[in-house]
């Protein structure tokens, strides 16, 4: 059998995987979206404080008062329309779009799993997942099509086996597998849970959880892909999310993931499934039948073309920038969970805890006058909370602070900060230089040297 590259990007597959994809990720970003809403999250994060938090080069990105609502609705809207496959392109390109300006709006409230549906939204928007039991294929016959080419449904595989691989590299380091921390620090909180809350006082749970959390993280990507070890795979995936979603607080993603890796499952499965959707809608009174199709149409003719000419280059750059990005701290020197340079969009998924405090001291540069800040004036109890221990939140915090202070009729105010972190069951130490000027210091990419440097050392990927 000829397995070269060009033949791989001829081969088909079923569509049946990709049209189910498609539907359940769908139907769970809405009920995220709609979690979101229904738990009053809109007001509280991005209506009511009176600064936000921005992501370095996406300044220009704020919450739009009332109209803020609106893109909750265009995010609702559009995820409807990609479960049902109607203008497909239109919906996805609107999600990405309304859902990554939310992701933008306030540093906050990031999220390695908002990350995920960004750049996943980003890769359906280039995958044929219309073509099959949809309503665009209902629409527009030519459309319609049985197969769908192969790498299309492989680039999912590949996005979710980088997530979970990348998340296993980041684990070893020597916190995580010797010290058992942050899990530590966290299990014995959830004492009170049913069962198992007595074992979380244990410390050999904790560090068995350490250790076996790298290990699936490393290897699941290869058990869900093997045809052979794929059942036992996905029971894995199914408890290890469970659990994770019962320990910890962490919103719709263990639903995502878990319904996510049956891509990686045989198009036999997935076919049943869309089959038992079709009985369902006949029993509704659905009887037109949206997935006879050919084995190739002329759109797909089309397709191929438009794919050699931009789809392809365009993927890969997207994974060479997922499999690069997140090694972008060895360009930092320092210790990366103390400077958090580099520490987003990588995959490092609850491995610090950290806890801060921050006490600003603003003075007016002419007469030398001085006075501290209530944090609690300018930000609330989340906000100023993950403010006390991220260094680009506190220099962006500081920048604020100069500005209404200037408003407030001080002349060219200086901004210090005394600030004590404590990370991973360590004792609090000095985080930022004292006798530096935050509001001289300019945002930007390069190291952070107003930091002081760590007193300990976590050896590690």
């Amino acid at each position: 059998m000829n397995n070269t590259p060009g033949t791989y990007w001829q081969k088909k597959s079923s569509a049946a995987p990709l049209a189910t994809f498609r539907i359940l990720f769908g139907l769970l970003i809405l009920a995220s979206l709609i979690r979101f809403a229904v738990n009053g999250w809109i007001e509280k994060l991005y209506l009511e404080p009176s600064f936000h938090f921005t992501f370095y080069g996406f300044e220009w990105v704020k919450p739009l008062g009332i109209y803020t609502y609106g893109l909750f609705i265009i995010g609702g809207l559009s995820a409807i329309g990609i479960a049902l496959g109607y203008r497909y392109r239109l919906s996805v390109l609107l999600f990405f779009l309304s859902f990554t300006y939310i992701e933008l709006m306030d540093k906050t409230t990031y999220l390695n799993h908002y990350y995920f549906v960004s750049l996943m939204s980003f890769l359906l928007l280039w995958l044929p997942a219309h073509r099959y039991y949809s309503l665009d294929a209902l629409r527009k016959p030519s459309l319609r099509s049985a197969t769908v080419p192969a790498w299309s449904i492989d680039a999912i595989k590949l996005l979710l086996a980088i997530v979970y691989f990348y998340a296993g590299l980041a684990k070893l380091n020597s916190d995580w597998l010797f010290s058992a921390q942050p899990l530590a620090t966290w299990l014995p909180t959830r004492y009170h849970l049913p069962l198992i809350g007595p074992l979380l006082k244990q410390e050999w749970v904790h560090f068995a959880m350490s250790w076996s959390g790298a290990v699936y993280d490393l290897a699941i990507p290869f058990l869900l892909w093997h045809p052979r070890t794929r059942a036992f795979a996905f029971v894995m995936v199914v408890g290890f999310h469970v659990l994770t979603r019962i320990l910890f607080p962490i919103g719709m993603f263990p639903f995502i993931m878990i319904f996510a890796t049956t891509i990686f499952f045989d198009a036999k499965l997935h076919q049943r499934f869309l089959d038992g959707l079709s009985k369902l809608g006949q029993r509704l009174g659905l009887r037109r039948n949206v997935t006879s199709a050919p084995e190739v149409s002329g759109g797909l003719a089309v397709q191929s073309v438009f794919r050699q000419k931009l789809v392809l280059p365009v993927l890969a750059v997207f994974f060479a920038l997922q499999l690069l990005l997140p090694f972008r701290y060895v360009l930092y020197p320092g210790e990366l969970f103390w400077t958090e340079e580099g520490f987003r969009f990588s995959w490092r998924v609850m491995l610090m805890e950290k806890a801060g405090y921050a006490q600003f001291k603003i003075v007016d540069s002419e007469t030398g006058k001085r006075l501290y800040v209530d944090n609690s004036e300018f930000l609330n109890a989340f906000q100023e909370k993950q403010m006390s221990f991220q260094p680009d939140f506190i220099l962006e915090y500081a920048h604020y602070l100069a500005k209404v202070y200037t408003e407030r009729g001080f002349h060219e105010p200086e901004v210090y900060v005394e600030s004590y972190v404590a990370l991973n069951g360590r004792p609090s130490q000095p985080f930022v230089d004292p006798a530096v000027n935050l509001a001289a210091i300019k945002p930007s990419l390069k190291h952070k040297s107003w930091l002081l440097p760590f007193n300990d050392e976590i050896k590690g990927l």
